[in-house]
């Protein structure tokens, strides 16, 4: 059985700067056709900042299709053909003038597989170099550092609303950094070994 859909047929309904909406009729594995509309999105990338003392960066920004401000992790959408790790050390600078010596991925996921194709890839950024932030000209951006127990409570309590970044801190705070005292984390090893052995042990503590 082919693990693709094949495709009969396909049209552009619409394109624009950021994304595409197509519409595809496919004989999807199984044997089913279907007619499927969706956006096609080049990707994302998105940065968790981690300073020293186990503070994280977030940024607020209004974001006119929910109609408010969000408070949020750094992302931006990746150019056509960008390695994730370039557009991700892109993103941090532009939107808030920090660099960072040390990457880590810790997610690539799909945040909204039903209707868009949209690949996002997540990272944490440590070892943090301040610096002067570039935002493009549409960008009106606040930053600041929060202590992971402040944004667990704001997760709690609804503040925070952004999807991605509550997925990506609480995997970072449940997989990737240990706890040392109220409010902050140290950082942990990156090694593929020891990550798994993390893994291994919290998937036992269920």
């Amino acid at each position: 059985m082919s693990p693709r859909a094949k495709i009969m047929s396909s049209e552009t309904l619409f394109h624009g700067r950021v994304f595409d909406v197509r519409r595809d009729t496919v004989r999807e594995p199984g044997g089913i056709e279907a007619t499927r509309e969706f956006v096609v999105h080049n990707g994302s990338v998105v940065v968790l900042p981690v300073f020293d003392d186990g503070r994280m960066l977030l940024i607020c920004q209004y974001r006119y299709s929910v109609g408010g401000y969000l408070w949020e992790l750094v992302a931006g959408r990746m150019e056509p053909g960008e390695n994730p790790l370039s557009g991700a050390k892109r993103e941090l600078l532009e939107e808030t003038g920090y660099t960072a010596r040390t990457w880590e991925k810790i997610l690539d996921v799909f945040p909204t597989p039903g209707f868009v194709s949209e690949r996002m890839v997540v990272y944490v950024a440590r070892d943090l170099r301040a610096g002067p932030a570039h935002p493009e000209a549409d960008e009106r951006i606040t930053a600041r550092a929060f202590f992971p127990r402040e944004i667990e409570s704001w997760i709690r309590e609804g503040k925070l609303r952004d999807a991605k970044s509550i997925a990506g801190i609480l995997y970072y705070l449940r997989f990737i950094a240990t706890p040392t005292q109220p409010g902050k984390v140290a950082r942990q090893s990156s090694h593929p070994k020891t990550a798994k052995r993390r893994v291994r042990k919290a998937r036992r503590r269920r």
